[in-house]
């Protein structure tokens, strides 16, 4: 996979991974595109979705545009019209798809925090109040706020070893990771690293 701009939320990380995605007039996925950087020849491959112009041989017109995911989840499909679009720059003359693609993504990403497991009410709150006070003490003393933001990296840690333990024991990793709204990868790694055992175990 070449590299292309891609959104994510700071809960989910990598396994909601966003991107505009392209598809051919066939229906399939473009292969990335090689894009040449210096005289010499050099460069990066890409899966940009407004590279795909069909200026070059090495890069395919773009038919559609979609929201895609790294679960494999890819929203509605959104037609290009080449004889509107002309000579205009692919970046800006279907601007307004790719947003509307962003927008579709925030959406399965507000979809993903609803399925995750709910948190206890008064819990929830008193983790806004946590962070809304941390982010406070740091406008005046950012030292306490490191401090303060630490303290609570270690609670969690100690606090989450049994808990990580219990669920490991008592549930799939399919399970957890749904529960968590990751993917499984992401969920061994987060019950690894509070349980305190290797990941690779």
């Amino acid at each position: 996979m070449g590299e292309r701009e891609t959104w994510t939320t700071d809960e989910f990380g990598a396994s909601h991974e966003g991107a505009v995605g392209v598809l051919l007039p066939d229906g399939t996925v473009p292969e990335p595109a090689y894009l040449i950087l210096t005289e010499h020849g050099a460069g990066r491959t890409t899966t940009q979705w407004n590279v795909y112009d069909g200026s070059s041989g090495l890069r395919p017109r773009a038919h559609m545009l979609r929201a895609v995911c790294s679960c494999g989840w890819s929203g509605a499909a959104r037609p290009l019209d080449w004889d509107q679009i002309g000579e205009r720059a692919l970046s800006e003359a279907a601007l307004d798809l790719a947003e509307s693609c962003e927008e579709e993504w925030d959406r399965h990403a507000a979809e993903v925090e609803e399925s995750a497991v709910a948190l206890p009410e008064e819990l929830g709150e008193l983790l806004r109040l946590l962070a809304e006070g941390i982010e406070k003490l740091g406008n005046d003393s950012p030292l306490a706020a490191l401090r303060a933001a630490r303290l609570l990296e270690v609670t969690a840690e100690r606090k989450a070893y049994w808990p990580a333990r219990d669920a490991r024991r008592d549930l799939s990793l399919k399970e957890t990771a749904a529960a968590l709204g990751l993917n499984e990868d992401a969920a061994q790694e987060l019950l690894a690293r509070f349980g305190r055992w290797s990941p690779y175990s």
